[in-house]
């Protein structure tokens, strides 16, 4: 079984400025590709777990939604960064789907497609329902990243390049 980074999309991988579908506003986190970087070297297999509401209330279409994609695993590619697959919600919260988080039908998908050993997996999102989401699918080890409050996950930092200081500073004792 492989281990996986289960990472949140808008405002982990990107900068979150708000239903973001087009390349020129897409901007990544700093960080982010270093981080990835520290995973792949320890083995992780690389998901992204995405709630994409914009599609669900007409902002843009998944055709939108796909070609960002497109564009944003070419990105990662070029920096020698396999992005196994992403996985997004389109739906609204009000229509209380499997797969918004955080509920677990992404997860679900995922382990239906690769096999994933979840009792030594990651997930790093920047939301409460993003930490919900780990809990609720038993992913061992959730990563809170923000200044403000978050519940429950296992480490909580204030940016991306924080987290990964931390991680690479503490190999020996973070359960890679």
């Amino acid at each position: 079984m492989s281990k996986a980074l289960f990472l949140d999309r808008d405002g982990i991988v990107n900068i979150d400025y708000g239903y973001v579908y087009k390349q020129e506003d897409f901007q990544f986190v700093e960080g982010i590709f270093e981080l990835i970087m520290l995973f792949i070297q320890h083995d992780y297999h690389i998901f992204i777990l995405t709630n994409q509401s914009g599609i669900g209330r007409g902002y843009y279409t998944l055709t939108d939604f796909n070609n960002l994609t497109t564009w944003m695993l070419k990105i990662f590619k070029e920096k020698k960064i396999h992005i196994e697959e992403v996985f997004y919600c389109p739906h609204l919260p009000r229509d209380y789907c499997d797969c918004r988080k955080p509920n677990t039908g992404m997860i679900k998908k995922c382990l239906n497609k690769h096999t994933i050993d979840l009792a030594h997996s990651w997930l790093i999102g920047d939301k409460q329902s993003d930490i919900d989401l780990a809990h609720n699918a038993h992913i061992a080890s959730s990563i809170a990243i923000g200044d403000y409050e978050i519940k429950g996950a296992t480490l909580h930092f204030d940016t991306l390049l924080s987290c990964k200081e931390y991680l690479e500073e503490n190999q020996a004792i973070i359960s890679f």
